[in-house]
């Protein structure tokens, strides 16, 4: 693959070609990751740079051991946000001309890269055009009482929006929010229920909907109120010359250069953001219960693979069979679907690379004197699931058992964060930080992001983290993961489900995770007694909702933990 892109800069007298991870879709966890084919990185973010000399790949702090392992031979890592593109560029006398896929990259991202370094090219090289990325599976309808409010409701909302910003259409191009505003999902994705499709929806709520007309039999009937009309992928500038009006709203996170280019030739571009993200952010009542319904559910598969693997000899057990253990406990449950995505099970010094997968070149068998760390989750009907434990089989050294203790700390408070003080995901982060901050020691990741309702497991615009300044609000949920990695050594998280509810006309965290933490590996002398208050009253929680449906022995060792 590397030498078709070498080729290509030979043949278009270019600089360098720009390689996306994401197909034109531009979801997380595609079906097909170009960058993989060039790089063999497999990792959830990041793109390649391929000069005529030199080839680079730019991944986040999540992923730069990863991708040093997968790909360190030919290509040069380095990490986001320190280094971009435009890095290399600066002390360039003369801009180099830089090739790239307008389906595959957004003015956003090409600007976050590049800002005015490089003269940017666009070339349909159609090197990807025989990689197979879709299946047939037809689009579905979800029942308002599983979602809690109508797609025409939801229309009407975006449209009151666009009125109110003097805004004439939008085209709606992430199919996460076109499933959202339609009540529909799909199977397009592997670890996410999302449709692939497209919309234009007008400031007269006509809808012009783009898909492959192959999977819409199923969802036809149900939408045939929502003055709809159904049109193949590529038939997106056909209908713009019907459309009179004159500004658009795109989606500057999704809309392609290809697609903007398009919308660009007829129309003023009067606003980039998409602004069903943040209606899709907050859930309401049926979404929470159904969320919470699917956590119970999630909670019992945990726990009793967490029993299993405490006591279990661990005999010819690898990473491999664990991850296959702890699949075959969620699939007991009718309603689980499948991962919500690729799990990750590190033992020992693979528990350092924080989005690890193992492989049959890294699989590494269990030693009682490693820490474990599974961050897995599961797609349900109806709900989406993301839960990190991290596990010991021997008395771990203190140096270990400090760190998590710090990381714990920071998990703890962030759970009992006033949103109503703290506003941010950015101020919540520093206290997640604090403890492990405390004595030199960090972590090269947020602290946690949004998650959608069976959706992506990954969803904005809030985040807990150093950059995100979203303000939370009630019905939002986001991840609470703290963590900690040692190079070759070990690597710790503890992660939980959270939404975020009013008591007291006060915004706080509850947990939607029900699963016991280690506490084996804890120094509870690190603890204050508000933190060890607040683990009782969790365990106790997982206890009353989780233990009707053990066994015996299960039972006994749960209640053990409170």
């Amino acid at each position: 693959m590397i030498k078709k892109i070498k080729n290509i800069i030979k043949e278009k007298d270019i600089d360098g070609y720009l390689i996306s991870k994401n197909d034109g879709y531009f979801t997380e966890y595609s079906r097909t990751s170009y960058l993989e084919l060039i790089s063999n990185f497999s990792g959830s973010a990041g793109f390649a740079l391929i000069l005529k000399n030199k080839n680079y790949l730019f991944v986040d702090g999540r992923y730069t051991l990863q991708a040093k392992k997968q790909s360190g031979k030919i290509f040069n890592v380095l990490e986001v946000p320190y280094f971009w593109p435009k890095n290399l560029f600066n002390e360039y006398q003369k801009k180099p001309n830089i090739g790239f896929d307008p389906n595959l990259f957004t003015y956003n991202s090409l600007n976050r890269y590049f800002e005015n370094t490089c003269n940017l090219i666009p070339i349909n090289t159609n090197i990807f055009n025989n990689v197979n990325g879709g299946n047939k599976d037809p689009f579905f309808s979800l029942d308002k009482k599983i979602v809690g409010e109508s797609s025409k409701s939801k229309i009407n909302r975006v449209s009151k929006y666009l009125k109110e910003k003097n805004i004439n259409n939008i085209f709606v191009s992430s199919g996460e929010n076109v499933c959202w505003l339609l009540n529909i999902r799909g199977n397009d994705l592997p670890n996410s229920p999302v449709a692939n499709c497209r919309l234009i929806l007008t400031k007269n709520k006509k809808i012009y909907f783009f898909s492959p007309i192959k999977k819409i039999y199923k969802i036809k009937k149900k939408l045939k109120n929502n003055n709809i009309s159904f049109h193949n992928e590529n038939k997106i500038f056909e209908i713009l010359n019907y459309i009179k009006n004159n500004n658009f709203c795109i989606d500057g996170q999704t809309c392609s250069v290809f697609n903007e280019e398009l919308i660009r030739s007829k129309f003023t571009i009067k606003s980039r953001i998409d602004p069903i993200y943040n209606f899709k952010s907050i859930k309401n009542k049926s979404e929470i219960n159904n969320m919470s319904k699917s956590h119970i559910e999630d909670g019992i598969a945990l726990t009793k693979f967490l029993y299993w693997i405490k006591n279990n000899k661990l005999i010819n057990i690898d990473e491999k069979k664990i991850e296959a253990k702890l699949e075959n406990f969620r699939k007991k449950n009718k309603n689980y679907l499948y991962p919500s995505f690729n799990s990750i099970v590190g033992s020992g010094p693979n528990g350092a690379i924080i989005h690890y997968r193992s492989n049959n070149k890294s699989n590494r068998k269990l030693n009682k004197k490693d820490i474990l760390l599974v961050d897995s989750g599961g797609q349900y009907k109806w709900g989406t699931t993301d839960v990190t434990r991290t596990i010991c089989f021997s008395n771990a050294p203190v140096k270990i058992k400090d760190i998590f203790t710090r990381v714990l700390k920071g998990h703890i408070a962030v759970a009992l964060s006033n949103i109503s003080k703290e506003l941010t995901g950015h101020n919540i982060d520093k206290k997640a930080r604090k403890s492990l901050n405390s004595v030199g020691l960090d972590y090269r990741h947020g602290t946690g992001h949004g998650v959608g309702f069976f959706l992506n497991v990954h969803e904005g615009p809030q985040s807990i983290s150093k950059y995100n300044k979203i303000k939370l609000k009630e019905g939002m949920i986001v991840s609470n993961e703290p963590g900690f990695y040692l190079e070759e050594k070990f690597g710790i998280r503890i992660e939980n489900l959270v939404f975020i509810k009013k008591i007291d006309n006060k915004l706080c965290f509850e947990n939607l995770t029900l699963a016991p933490i280690d506490k084996d590996l804890i120094n509870y002398k690190m603890l204050s007694k508000y933190e060890r208050e607040y683990l009782f009253k969790y365990h106790l929680e997982v206890y009353k909702k989780i233990s009707p449906f053990l066994n015996t022995n299960e039972k006994k060792w749960l209640a053990k933990l409170i």
